[in-house]
């Protein structure tokens, strides 16, 4: 019977410490949190409809269909315009057209590094690419390895585009941050 007492005593003292509102609890922990290091990636994207090879094939849709053609890709990130340039990653996932009234895409990809200091790791980007703008901004909404808890954006814009085949090539800025 002795123990009981302690037992209600434990479990008041643990809830008033763990409830009203976590206060002491996030303090704690912000205490003890890393700072945040934000990082800036300058690279190009490749997208290649054409050819014997594409890295990007369409999944959704007919060729000349619009609104919901979905596009399934494997794009080569390179550190500079030139297709034959050292390749850094590989843009994995995929792209919709998502909008009736304009050109917009849904994009649902994972930049996955393969060279360099941030080889193993990704970025994930879910958003809206109002392909038409010159500068697109999409949100970085995690990322794994260093990159773990990672947020920010990223800036697309079109630097080479073929109409008759639609290849292009996109320049992407990065700015993401993450616990460091």
């Amino acid at each position: 019977m002795s123990s009981f007492p302690f037992f209600i005593l434990f479990t008041i003292l643990s809830t008033f410490f763990l409830s009203t509102d976590g206060v002491l609890i996030r303090q704690f922990f912000k205490a003890d949190q890393n700072k945040d290091e934000t990082s800036h990636l300058h690279f190009f994207f490749h997208d290649i409809l054409s050819g014997k090879t594409p890295s990007a094939v369409r999944i959704i849709g007919s060729q000349n269909s619009g609104f919901g053609s979905t596009l399934m890709i494997d794009d080569a990130l390179t550190e500079k315009q030139d297709p034959k340039s050292k390749i850094i990653g590989r843009a994995q996932g995929f792209y919709s057209v998502a909008a009736q009234q304009e050109f917009a895409l849904l994009m649902v990809m994972n930049f996955v590094f393969v060279e360099g200091k941030y080889k193993g790791s990704s970025i994930s980007i879910l958003g809206r690419n109002p392909v038409m703008n010159d500068v697109r901004e999409m949100p970085i909404v995690g990322g794994t390895g260093l990159f773990r808890f990672a947020r920010g954006y990223v800036l697309a814009h079109t630097v080479w585009f073929d109409a008759n085949t639609g290849d292009a090539i996109v320049e992407y800025n990065v700015y993401v941050s993450q616990t460091s």
